[in-house]
């Protein structure tokens, strides 16, 4: 059984919101494109482990 869900906080939602606008920002600046925008940051692979990120 699940619990009901409760109210998104105003982070939840102020979070939901930057996301979507980057992905709005993605998909107008990739149209017309064959494949999806990915609006999150894929892990390092082994042959990343030289690269230091900064997120």
């Amino acid at each position: 059984m699940t619990r009901p869900r409760s109210e998104p906080t105003p982070d939840e939602i102020k979070e939901k919101r930057r996301l979507d606008d980057a992905l709005e920002e993605g998909l107008e600046e990739t149209f017309p494109g064959s494949d999806p925008v990915n609006v999150t940051q894929p892990p390092p692979s082994r042959g990343d482990g030289h690269v230091k990120r900064t997120d």
